[in-house]
């Protein structure tokens, strides 16, 4: 298997054509965080479920990323629903245009209201507006968290659709390249195919993947290492287009969520052969088969593999 760094010119055409739509429609956000470590970025293969936000480890303050009016608020301690909520103590802002940051899973009581009776005041008129890189809490652990950190989640209201933070958020300054770890297929009976000899016949192809080790990465073999998930998977079977995953959006459509590979597809099937993503599905004819699979994170980096066999 060899590497080969390029990617297409239909790939570029997406990225920059989705790029501009969203520069066009939404300011660009802050991090919601100074120094914590992102551990699982947004479309991660989370046990079979994709992450729909920020996962952050460290400890540190929870700043906004966008100034906005905080329509709801709940401490870790709060329990008049009687259930336990996964997220924990959270916050929500709404920004306008249905667009709306969650922070959640962070420790105690939020720090957006300066005295106690501030925070009587916002439960009584549920009002009270925040700006820009101000603190809202301290990360912790609450809710389903096992570890200090908390998690960071944009929302669209009106398309009923989890963003890709990355897509609006001031890109990061870490360059590091991803890694295809690895190609895998499947044959019709779901049984993975090891031999570079093949029959004909229909196959489903499974990516895993992740971004290397990198200065906001852990260091210490006891902290939880960072899994990241690309921007976008593309696979092309002797050069043509097989599958298009993006990682841009997650939406809700009849409460089933789902992500586009060439069209909307419920994530269960993406997400089922964890760690990895079924990033297409293709009939292998006769001959020698090229199938090249290239990764693009949100900062531009791209890495490539094409795997050679030959289908009898």
């Amino acid at each position: 298997m060899s590497i080969v760094m390029r990617v297409t010119t239909v790939t570029i055409y997406l990225f920059l054509a989705f790029t501009v739509f969203i520069s066009n429609n939404l300011e660009a956000m802050s991090w919601p965080c100074e120094n914590a470590v992102l551990l699982r970025n947004f479309g991660s293969n989370e046990k079979g479920k994709p992450t729909l936000g920020m996962v952050f480890y460290g400890n540190t303050e929870v700043l906004a990323a966008e100034s906005g009016e905080v329509i709801f608020s709940r401490s870790s301690d709060n329990n008049a629903s009687r259930l336990p909520s996964p997220l924990g103590a959270w916050t929500a802002i709404d920004h306008g245009d249905g667009l709306i940051s969650i922070y959640s899973r962070y420790s105690g009581e939020p720090a957006v209201f300066d005295r106690a009776d501030d925070y009587e005041t916002y439960n009584a008129y549920g009002s009270s507006y925040i700006e820009k890189s101000q603190p809202i809490a301290v990360s912790g652990i609450s809710g389903w968290s096992t570890q200090d950190g908390f998690y960071f989640i944009v929302y669209d209201r009106r398309e009923r659709r989890w963003i890709n933070p990355a897509m609006i958020v001031t890109p990061s300054r870490n360059t590091s390249p991803l890694q295809i770890l690895s190609v895998e297929l499947l044959n019709t009976q779901g049984v993975p195919v090891s031999s570079r000899n093949l029959t004909q016949g229909r196959y489903t192809i499974y990516v895993d993947t992740t971004a290397a080790p990198s200065a906001r990465t852990p260091a210490a073999a006891q902290q939880p290492v960072s899994k990241h998930a690309p921007q976008r998977i593309v696979c092309s079977v002797n050069g043509a287009e097989a599958g298009s995953l993006n990682f841009e959006a997650v939406s809700a459509r009849d409460g089933i969520l789902m992500v586009y590979r060439n069209g909307l597809v419920p994530v269960e099937r993406i997400y089922s052969h964890h760690p990895a993503f079924e990033t297409a599905d293709v009939y292998l004819s006769r001959g020698q088969v090229n199938i090249e699979v290239i990764v693009q994170d949100a900062a531009g980096n791209t890495s490539s593999v094409v795997n050679r066999l030959i289908v009898n």
